[in-house]
Formats: structure tokens, C-alpha cells, sequence
């Protein structure tokens, strides 16, 4: 970059370190090169001096200086100066709905939505196939987990793209997801509000777990690299943020599975995962956030709640959005169950048009 950039802090980045941000955002950029540039005040966040540890909020403006020609490449836009025409066909195979304004993706399970480490193709990536003759190119508004299926929003300009930021930080945005949870919760019906902070990692014993329960090839063995959790922290403590989600339970398979509709009212890394451990009612499928007591026998499988035939996918859908079209009216879009949950729907005897009693529930 040979100029000055300013950067808007998505929801999704709230309460992420400036170091891990710029991890993020600019990954070429060395750690060194920017030390030194927080160290000298280039970097300013809202007007403001900061260091490489500040927490940020969302919708703060990140100053970025002129960086070096190798460190210009922004997180996610790594990809082939040629875009693939097969890119292209498998965005267009997944969209839920299109106007001039924006898109709505079914993403599939196991399709990254944002590059990282030793991550090739993911969805921002892709998204370099639509890119319109003058450079334009569509821009995510939201992420969802690697292994988490449904509805993405993704913008087709940087215009749309501020407006729907500033929608999903106002919570004017209703999100419904579906999973499939061990155990039946208690009540059916309730509201999990915790505070969360991140950096707490698996321990060497579960990580070589779950590797043992990954097939090799599979997204799960893709993914067992990233170790870190989200943990339940008390008010007050460093780096933790307040988290809100309600949930209900829609039908059961009495004693051992429920379907859970959750309507989360923050935005926080791997929230419903998390909310889902911190009841006791881990979703099927998800070796991350599976804990169960020390002297629980069942410890020993980190997928030990999925029944024979049962895909060990992570059963966890983003499955409705709601929320005002920044050029008027509503938009409301669902994503069908993906294959595996579909398979678990129909195993259980499910009904997907079933009545989702969730949508009652507040949205604050």
C-alpha cells in the first residue's frame, strides 16, 4: 500500500487484539514491521495512539500507513490473478438470493469463509471470480465457522458493505441457527448469557483425541490445528465480553438428542459452541467444545455423543437471516438443511417445516 488506508472493525472483530487484526486483515505483514509501526504512532485506532495488545470495538476506524510493496496483500484476497471459472460456478451454486445489491450464500460445511494459515480456497477468495470489469469485487459482511453450514451475506459493493456492517452492529439483524445438541436441555426454553474471552487452548491429550477421531482427508483433520477456545470468563476480567443467545428446543429424541433453534443477540468467535458446552448440551459433531466432568468416563471419546451412522460432522446450521434491505423492505433468507444433517433429520424423524418456537424470542 502506498498510501494511507482506513479500516471500519467488522462485529465479527470486536474485542480482537491490533496484532491479531492485522494478522488477519494484512497477513504479509511482518510482525517486526509492525511493532515498529504501532511503536511510532502510525497506527492509530479512532484518532488514537494504541499498542500491538489494545482490544478493538466494533466500528472503529483503523489507521493504516503506507506499508511496504510485500505487505500490501489484505487478509482473504490471496488468490490466482486469474480468477477460476469453476469459482465462479460453485459461488453461483450456492446463492440463496441475488439483487443488484447483494448476495445471499448457502455455504457448505467445511468451505472457509476467510484465508488463514494454510488456508487455499475459501469463500473471500472465490469471491474474486465476480469481480465486476472495474475492479469491484463483492465483500463479505459476516463470517461463519469453517465447519458451521448456511446463510452468508455478502455485499456487492463497498457502499452496501457499510450499511449492512452498520446493520449487524446495531442488531437491527435477527439470525436463527439450528443444531443438533446432546442431552435435552433444561428448561426447553431459556437464555444463556455468559461473558466470554478468547485464548484458552485445547490440552495435548484432547488434541491428539480428536486427531485419532479424525479420518484422514476429512475437514475435521483440516482444522485440528487450531487449538484455541473461547472460554467462560467473569464480568470484569480482561478481555472478556458479554454474550447473549436464546434457545429452543423445536423436538427430541428422548433421553439422548435434542434439535435446538438458537437466536444469538451477539456476535461473539464461536458463541453458540461455546453457550452449547457452558449448558451441558454440546452440539453432535464439534471436538472442540465437547468437555464433560474428569471422573466422566465418556471423556475419553471427544465425539462420544454421535450414534452409530451418524455423520461426525459438526451438526450446526446458520439456517435464517433477517434484517432491513439497505434499499428498503425486509430481507429474509433460509438455508435448506446441508446433507448430513439432513440425514440425521430424516434418521430421527424430524420434520424441517416443523414450527420453530425461537422466533418468539427477543432480540436483545
Amino acid at each position: 500500500m502506498s498510501e494511507v488506508k482506513a479500516y471500519t472493525v467488522t462485529d465479527d472483530e470486536a474485542g480482537m487484539r491490533v496484532d491479531r487484526w492485522f494478522k488477519r486483515r494484512i497477513p504479509a505483514l511482518s510482525l517486526a514491521h509492525l511493532n515498529k509501526i504501532v511503536r511510532t504512532g502510525q497506527v492509530r485506532v479512532d484518532g488514537a495512539r494504541v499498542k500491538t495488545g489494545t482490544r478493538l470495538t466494533a466500528g472503529a476506524v483503523v489507521r493504516v500507513p503506507p506499508l511496504q510493496p510485500a505487505a500490501t496483500e489484505v487478509a482473504g484476497s490471496r488468490r490466482p490473478s486469474t480468477a477460476g471459472p469453476n469459482d465462479r460456478r460453485a459461488l453461483e451454486d450456492m446463492i440463496l438470493f441475488e439483487d443488484r445489491h447483494l448476495l445471499v450464500l448457502n455455504k457448505p460445511h467445511g468451505l472457509a469463509v476467510q484465508g488463514g494459515s494454510g488456508m487455499i480456497r475459501h469463500v473471500d477468495g472465490m469471491l474474486a471470480a465476480m469481480a465486476r470489469p472495474d475492479g469491484e469485487r463483492p465483500r463479505l459482511v459476516h463470517r461463519l465457522d469453517r465447519e458451521t453450514s448456511g446463510v452468508l451475506l455478502v455485499a456487492k459493493t463497498r457502499g452496501i458493505a457499510a450499511e449492512l456492517g452498520e446493520i449487524f452492529r446495531s442488531r437491527q439483524a435477527t439470525k436463527i441457527y439450528w443444531a443438533l445438541v446432546e442431552g435435552i436441555p433444561r428448561p426447553a426454553r431459556g437464555r444463556i448469557s455468559l461473558f466470554l474471552a478468547k485464548g484458552e487452548a485445547m490440552g495435548t491429550t484432547r488434541v491428539a483425541r480428536a486427531r485419532q477421531s479424525a479420518a484422514p482427508g476429512s475437514d475435521r483433520e483440516s482444522e485440528r490445528a487450531s487449538t484455541e477456545r473461547m472460554r467462560i470468563a467473569r464480568h470484569g476480567e480482561e478481555d472478556a465480553q458479554h454474550s447473549v443467545t436464546y434457545y429452543a428446543v423445536v423436538d427430541k429424541l428422548a433421553p439422548r438428542l435434542a434439535w435446538l433453534s438458537m437466536k444469538p443477540v451477539t456476535g461473539r468467535t464461536h458463541q453458540l459452541r461455546a453457550h452449547a458446552e457452558a449448558i451441558g448440551h454440546p452440539v453432535i459433531g464439534d471436538w472442540k467444545y465437547a468437555n464433560l466432568p474428569t471422573n466422566d468416563s465418556r471423556r475419553e471419546d471427544p465425539l462420544r455423543a454421535v450414534p452409530a451412522g451418524l455423520d461426525r460432522k459438526l451438526h450446526l446450521l446458520a439456517r435464517r437471516l433477517i434484517l432491513p434491505h439497505p434499499r428498503g423492505g425486509v430481507l429474509d433468507v433460509t438455508a435448506p438443511l446441508p446433507p448430513h444433517m439432513q440425514k440425521s433429520w430424516d434418521m430421527f424423524g424430524f420434520d424441517e417445516n416443523h414450527e420453530d418456537p425461537i422466533e418468539e424470542a427477543p432480540n436483545a
